[in-house]
């Protein structure tokens, strides 16, 4: 693509990596380049905080806000009911209202670390669906927006086709989604004026869907813009590591495990991440991921300290570094690591298994990888290896805390309570 933007904003999205296709890009830069644009990314209420896969487009609300517009956060409270079908090979459990709300809370702490809030011209919104969806009358809907829609085309988009083609149930329920999801795109653009969609490139056609009701209904001309669906060099779903998803809310993944997920780059994606996950300049992004052999290593730690000082601020991405050193240079155990309290009832008599402790402490799914972790010689408790599946921890054992290690990088603290 050999367009050149005029506007900041998209020359931002494609010096930096975050352009995968727009629907008319001279169409948007001269939107851009007009006045404030108010933009807006969907969150669908599926769990409790947002994980690492949600921040790529995180960042181009952030970067859509620096370069003076106005960027909404649009929370599915409504569409989160029914379940976005794209790619998926099942249909997702249907959550309660009550499980909907307290997943929009936890995720609404994220947004505010990334994005400024306010009444200002390009202060960010945060909206729910839920404010036009859970009141629609369905025979009206039907009549008033249904209409617009071909099942014939429905069907061709890549994300039911997909389905469709492996031969897996597609619940009625989950094919009104992409309907819904082009009604917010509408109901957005009338209601606060809301020219542009981003999302992931699987959210393409959902995009289109969109602009066309609008074009129907409004008849006015609105955008889509996408990003690439990112892996790692080794082919990983970005955000996904062997201990599960990694979370964005400190509750439920400490800010030493996020900063040692960004340490643990792949040398191969450092220009890339530092492009997308941060701030600093292109050309410095460039250099440092040019760097080779041990040099490369100070290039990722600089990745972690400005990613995790993004989320979690600059005091937890110190104090990550600091853990980290402490326990890889020195041995040492370090005070940030995630720690397990065991009570005195629960180290009583004979004490508790250390299977049972792997598990608990994170470094396990079950006991059955702990055992084969230990089999396996991929554990260590201080720093010799734990080769005896059969120990037990008692209080004595726990006079002072121990580190549990899961291969080189992930650690935990065990100690008793109080």
């Amino acid at each position: 693509m050999t367009y050149h933007p005029k506007s900041d904003f998209l020359q931002v999205m494609m010096e930096r990596g975050y352009l995968a296709d727009c629907t008319d890009y001279e169409g948007l830069d001269d939107a851009l380049t007009s006045g404030v644009v108010t933009a807006y990314i969907g969150y669908d209420a599926t769990a409790k905080s947002l994980h690492v896969g949600h921040l790529l487009n995180i960042m181009m609300l952030r970067w859509l806000q620096k370069t003076g517009h106005r960027p909404i956060t649009l929370m599915g409270g409504g569409t989160t009911k029914v379940g976005d079908p794209s790619f998926r090979s099942d249909e997702r459990p249907l959550l309660s209202p009550e499980q909907i709300d307290a997943n929009i809370n936890g995720m609404k702490q994220v947004f505010a670390k990334y994005l400024a809030y306010g009444d200002g011209p390009n202060g960010a919104m945060m909206l729910n669906n839920a404010e036009w969806l859970d009141d629609l009358n369905y025979l009206e809907f039907l009549r008033d927006i249904g209409r617009h829609f071909s099942v014939n085309r429905m069907l061709s988009f890549e994300s039911v086709k997909s389905r469709l083609d492996r031969e897996q149930s597609l619940s009625f329920l989950e094919f009104n989604y992409m309907i819904l999801q082009a009604y917010d795109f509408l109901e957005l653009n009338r209601r606060y004026g809301c020219v542009l969609q981003m999302g992931g490139s699987d959210q393409w056609g959902n995009i289109v869907n969109g602009i066309d009701l609008t074009r129907r209904v409004l008849d006015n001309t609105i955008y889509g813009l996408t990003s690439p669906l990112l892996t790692t060099s080794d082919g990983r779903k970005m955000g996904k590591s062997q201990g599960g998803a990694m979370w964005l809310n400190a509750e439920m993944l400490s800010p030493y495990e996020f900063w040692q997920f960004w340490r643990n780059t792949t040398d191969a994606d450092v220009g890339r991440f530092l492009k997308l996950y941060t701030e600093l300049p292109v050309t410095e992004c460039d250099r440092l991921g040019a760097l080779e052999g041990s040099e490369i290593n100070a290039a990722k730690i600089i990745l972690a300290n400005e990613v995790t000082s993004l989320l979690h601020g600059a005091e937890a991405a110190a104090a990550a570094e600091a853990t980290a050193r402490e326990v890889f240079e020195k041995g040492g155990v370090g005070d940030d690591l995630p720690t397990l309290e065991l009570t005195a009832e629960e180290v009583a008599g004979e004490g508790i298994s250390i299977v049972q402790v792997i598990v608990r402490a994170g470094l396990a799914k079950s006991g059955k990888e702990a055992k084969r972790l230990i089999a396996e010689n991929g554990a260590r408790i201080g720093d010799e290896p734990l080769t005896d599946a059969g120990l037990m921890l008692d209080a004595a054992a726990l006079a002072s805390p121990i580190k549990l290690s899961a291969g080189k990088k992930r650690h935990a603290l065990v100690q008793l309570a109080g």
